[in-house]
């Protein structure tokens, strides 16, 4: 055997080698990932409490235990302001089945307030300022973009998360999740 067959031969038993250890690597994280649970909880939603642009207190507490779906917005985002009115139709067609919605508003309470007297929703609406966005960020909103929306189920368990403006068969899905 020559040296550059041996060569050959050390370097290809080396990449398959190093390919069985980061295949075996990887399976370990997901199954590691897949195992704990808690992480994909949003208990640190529950004790929040939030004001309504009327003023009126909106614990979070009151969503608990049933299917909810968290919308992260801004009346300056125009993403946001378009899919109000899908999200809204989502809430008046699956509430009567357990479903919950609310809209935490990244916004000042006057422009929030403005902009629902000109386009008003039937979910709740909570005035989360900026510290919605470390909410965002603590849901898995990694990039603090907007719009950003969180589906929960009834556990409080996240079943999925969307960065971006939604679209009908975002909310199919996961109502089938549920």
């Amino acid at each position: 055997m020559t040296i550059d067959a041996k060569r050959r031969r050390w370097l290809f038993g080396g990449v398959g080698l190093a390919a069985a250890a980061a295949g075996a690597g990887y399976g370990w994280w997901e199954s590691h990932r897949a195992a704990a649970p808690d992480t994909d909880r949003a208990d640190m939603l529950w004790p929040l409490d939030f004001e309504t642009p009327g003023g009126q207190p909106l614990p979070m507490q009151s969503l608990r235990g049933k299917p909810l779906v968290v919308n992260f917005w801004a009346t300056w985002c125009p993403p946001c302001v378009e899919e109000l009115p899908l999200l809204d139709g989502f809430f008046r067609e699956h509430s009567a089945k357990g479903w919950q919605v609310i809209g935490l508003a990244i916004d000042q309470p006057s422009a929030v307030r403005k902009f629902l007297a000109r386009t008003p929703v039937t979910f709740p609406i909570g005035m989360a300022g900026l510290g919605g966005t470390e909410l965002g960020l603590a849901l898995g909103n990694a990039g603090g973009g907007l719009p950003f929306t969180v589906a929960l189920d009834a556990s409080g368990r996240v079943l999925q998360r969307k960065m971006g403006r939604l679209v009908a068969a975002d909310l199919a899905q996961w109502v089938a999740l549920a």
